[in-house]
């Protein structure tokens, strides 16, 4: 076919295309008004039809192209699901560490393929258990992590040599990560041979979660610190998991998502160019966790789209050689802000159908947000659910049987284009303010994902978005749902714990180390080699935290409204 003809028949459907709606359409809504006034995903309208002109533009190969090469819109790896099911990894953690241990037991015993680990919040802030900011809050939403012994303690019995673990912390994301190489190096198991990720992304805690302790720039330094060691001795692991999750948690829509957290990974990744560490040896190992929410389609192309931005931009900006470097590799976690408290067994059937939008987004691992995670912690039974429903969509569905298989859709392959174009509308108003800390400095972000935040809890309120079991649907009197409390003696084990491993210690050792530490801080040296000494001789994440704190100072937020 001719460019002429394939010209004229563009023109052809298109002409087809306003027949059918002026004459079919248009008519059949003039008897048989729909649903809503308008249709739209979190990030632009919907049209009540999508055909082949929605979806052209560009150059197959180099916009679309193959799975396992570049632009990797169509995944990864060049068998996807085929040759491998995705990492099945709930998010789990709470109480003390012997009590997680049991739960990451019990979850592999069930068939989970790797382990992620929630702390709780004086974990995430860098306070000690006996600290009396921690007080109400020890093993609350995670586990407690004091000090080396706790570290030991959690992974008793778990050979690190043959899983894969994923930890949720950003702050002090160095101090835990080398707790888990030192309990790795007790195990006999080499810094080079560990398998995981720490997530190390605190720009997305000054927008979406406060959970921060320094001012951001002492933290890039931190961040970037971690990364580089990381690329030095510890190849496998995965040093940073650039974060959009939160940021949809706090509200942000897709396009927000999207964007925002790619201009924090250009912050940290063009931290750690500025050392003269080549893209090709750290960019293997940056991941990424993004959120997935209920709008199925948007979902899957959020994902194509994402995969595509981030191979461009890695080979375009920064040079890459190495396709691994342009690999947009990505957990996922479902959208734990769309589970409700109302008729929580809906969560269920909310999760699964997010788990399958993912699944044909194409992402590398996957923890379901459990259906009572709107009461509590999850119990036992709600994460063999979760982790059932991760099997049954891989082993019983077909959905794994072709790669990408939604692609051509004229509806998936416009949505892609369309997120990938307002995406970088958006990244290029945050780089004309200077990047990523001048937008969180000014309050940018913040406001941006309040506003959307804002306008979509208006729409469920105003009956224009319908939540099942909220604002339609509904029931009188709720049913009795068995909630999970983590063993309040437990906690108090957790104190006395910590009060015995400083009686134990060397406290000259740790004093020694921790002035170390202070000396590399104030100076420009990367700090990790430091920090492992003085956690290998049982320094406490606060006394850390603390000492930095006093050499950096602490984060205040800026007003945002």
């Amino acid at each position: 076919m001719t460019q002429r003809d394939e010209h004229a028949g563009e023109e052809e459907l298109g002409r087809a295309r306003q027949r059918w709606h002026r004459d079919t359409y248009l008519k059949t809504v003039a008897r048989t008004p729909e649903q809503l006034a308008e249709f739209a995903t979190s990030s632009m309208p919907v049209k009540e039809l999508y055909t082949a002109l929605d979806a052209q533009g560009g150059d197959y190969l180099q916009d679309v192209g193959f799975p396992g090469e570049y632009p990797f819109t169509r995944g990864i790896q060049p068998t996807m699901y085929r040759g491998r099911y995705w990492t099945m990894r709930q998010y789990a953690g709470f109480g003390a560490p012997a009590e997680s241990n049991e739960r990451f037991k019990y979850l592999l015993q069930q068939g989970q393929t790797g382990l992620s680990v929630a702390f709780d919040l004086p974990t995430q802030l860098g306070y000690d258990s006996t600290d009396p900011r921690s007080l109400g809050e020890v093993g609350k939403v995670g586990v407690a992590i004091d000090s080396l012994r706790d570290m030991e303690t959690m992974f008793q019995g778990i050979p690190l040599d043959q899983v894969s673990t994923s930890m949720t912390i950003n702050a002090p994301a160095a101090v835990l990560l080398l707790m888990y190489q030192a309990v790795g190096e007790q195990q006999g198991v080499a810094p080079e041979k560990l398998n995981g990720t720490v997530q190390n992304d605190v720009l997305k805690e000054y927008v979406a979660r406060g959970l921060y302790i320094f001012p951001p720039r002492p933290t890039i330094r931190l961040t970037a610190d971690l990364i580089q060691y990381s690329a030095q001795v510890m190849p496998r692991w995965n040093s940073i998991s650039v974060s959009g999750y939160h940021l949809r948690e706090a509200g942000a829509t897709a396009v927000q998502e999207m964007a925002f957290t790619l201009c924090n990974a250009i912050t940290y990744v063009e931290a750690v160019l500025a050392r003269g560490v080549p893209v090709d040896e750290f960019a293997p190992q940056v991941s990424w966790i993004f959120n997935t929410y209920s709008n199925f389609f948007e979902e899957v192309a959020k994902y194509r789209a994402l995969r595509r931005l981030w191979a461009r931009l890695v080979k375009e900006r920064w040079g890459a050689t190495n396709p691994r470097s342009m690999m947009l590799r990505t957990h996922t976690q479902t959208g734990g802000s769309t589970l409700t408290a109302q008729q929580p067994e809906n969560n269920i059937v909310r999760a699964a159908l997010q788990a399958l939008a993912a699944t044909l987004g194409g992402v590398q691992s996957m923890a379901l947000s459990c259906y009572d995670e709107a009461l509590s912690i999850p119990t036992e039974e709600a994460q063999r659910i979760a982790l059932r429903t991760q099997q049954i969509i891989a082993y019983e569905t077909g959905a794994i049987d072709t790669i990408d298989p939604l692609a051509g859709s004229y509806f998936v392959e416009h949505l892609t284009n369309e997120l990938e174009r307002l995406a970088l509308e958006e990244m290029r108003v945050i780089e004309d303010m200077g990047g990523s800390v001048t937008a969180i400095e000014g309050g940018y972000m913040q406001r941006q994902i309040a506003d959307a935040s804002y306008r979509w809890q208006r729409e469920v309120e105003e009956g224009k978005r319908v939540i099942v079991g909220v604002n339609q649907f509904t029931e009188g009197e709720a049913r009795p749902t068995a909630i999970f409390r983590p063993d309040p003696q437990a906690v108090k084990e957790q104190r006395r714990s910590l009060e015995a491993v400083k009686l134990e210690r060397d406290s000259v050792k740790v004093q020694e180390r921790l002035v170390a530490l202070e000396r590399a801080a104030l100076g420009s040296e990367n700090v990790m080699p430091y920090l492992l000494e003085a956690v290998k001789a049982y320094a406490t994440i606060g006394e850390v935290c603390d000492l930095l704190r006093r050499v950096w100072g602490e984060y205040v937020a800026p007003a945002t409204v």
